[in-house]
């Protein structure tokens, strides 16, 4: 096994290279402008009607709400689809806290489940065991939370036959967190249309931006309807204020429409160059032993993931190192490179928490890193980050 090189010795002032930085154009420029010039300057307007109205098209789902961010749109669809008190949300651990955080807005008990190792996203078999388990102690299940972790869609025909399976007297609705997945697509179907409802993230990290932002989408028009009276405070349509329900300040506005509409035109052009980023991570790792490009399975490629973020695992019993050592190497060459998300079931808010686990989690988190990503990057940039981890490897 190979020893981690100590790099910070011969540190020289560098660029910082970022993790996923936007990147904004002439286009971007004139949509904003147009949107400024408009008056519509608050929340709603034309912009935020037509960004829904193009992302819905885009993932081919009937509705879509544009809200102020990912977690809003997973929170209204959980309410909508009857999660609080007294009931339990199935959800992958392998998240960001944002998932979670949405079914403890509800009352909601969380209850976790483990990570396929190919590529971090739900396990079906252990979805199958944890509903099995559930079901036979009378939970009232309000909901499925899948991730599609880094940009890849979650295997959602075993999820659904899971799913179908434990049906019986009661339907169990799917939510798919597709925060990440924006422009990836299953078997030709896009992100965002499997489920009962999708939500989107548009956050300034994300494959495209509305700086900060979200979507959520169904085919349903009453859970659509029903969340759009909710995003605005649950205002009644009278004339004074009247509200039969607690509501939320979640809508998006006009200008952010207008960045996002602008980003959605440039969608394609990103996502080909992410593409781009992971070949040439994977060529350039590709005679490193003990080394995988996290995803990358036997029968699916990259040809359908949006590869927002590429991730390596790196084999404990090949190289003496792990995350947190290539993360404080890598970042002291000012190259961002970030661990994998740490488990929802070992966080401290979650203590105690019910998890299904194989252990496959914990082990991407300690051994998995994400790589500097962003459409942005030139190929010297990327040259600069391999020739660092090669060092370390």
């Amino acid at each position: 096994m190979s020893q981690s090189p100590d790099l910070s010795r011969s540190r020289e002032p560098r660029e910082r290279i970022l993790l996923s930085q936007a990147t904004v154009t002439d286009v971007e420029e004139e949509y904003v402008l147009d949107a400024l010039r408009s008056g519509w300057v608050a929340p709603l307007g034309p912009h935020v009607d037509a960004f829904e109205a193009e992302i819905a098209r885009r993932c081919g789902v009937e509705h879509a709400l544009a809200l102020s961010s990912g977690t809003a749109a997973l929170h209204l669809a959980l309410d909508c689809l009857g999660a609080g008190p007294d009931t339990v949300v199935v959800i992958a651990s392998m998240t960001f806290a944002a998932t979670a955080n949405a079914v403890a807005y509800t009352g909601a008990t969380p209850v976790f489940v483990d990570a396929r190792e190919a590529d971090g996203n739900l396990d079906p078999d252990l979805l199958d065991e944890a509903l099995g388990t559930l079901i036979a102690e009378g939970a009232d299940i309000a909901a499925v939370i899948p991730v599609d972790l880094l940009g890849r869609v979650c295997d959602y025909p075993a999820i659904e036959e899971v799913l179908a399976a434990h049906a019986g007297a009661q339907r169990i609705p799917l939510l798919a967190d597709s925060a990440e997945s924006l422009g990836a697509a299953l078997l030709g179907r896009p992100a965002g249309s499997f489920g009962d409802a999708a939500a989107l993230s548009f956050n300034g990290n994300k494959i495209m931006t509305t700086s900060g932002g979200g979507m959520l989408l169904s085919d349903d028009a009453a859970l659509v309807e029903r969340a759009r009276s909710l995003s605005t405070q649950a205002r009644q349509p009278v004339p004074w204020y009247e509200h039969a329900d607690i509501g939320y300040n979640y809508r998006l506005s006009n200008l952010l429409a207008a960045l996002g509409r602008a980003q959605l035109t440039r969608l394609d052009d990103l996502i080909a160059r992410r593409r781009e980023i992971r070949e040439i991570y994977a060529a350039g790792l590709a005679d490193v032993p003990g080394v995988r490009i996290l995803g990358r399975e036997p029968g699916r490629g990259d040809e359908e993931d949006n590869c927002w973020l590429t991730a390596v695992v790196i084999d404990p019993q090949v190289h003496d190192t792990d995350a947190d050592s290539i993360v404080r190497a890598m970042n002291e060459q000012d190259i961002e490179v970030r661990h994998l998300w740490k488990p929802m079931h070992l966080q401290p808010v979650f203590a105690g928490a019910r998890m299904f686990a194989s252990g496959a989690s914990e082990r991407l988190f300690a051994h998995g890193v994400t790589l500097p990503s962003g459409a942005g990057l030139s190929d010297t940039d990327l040259e600069r980050v391999l020739t660092a981890l090669r060092r370390l490897l």
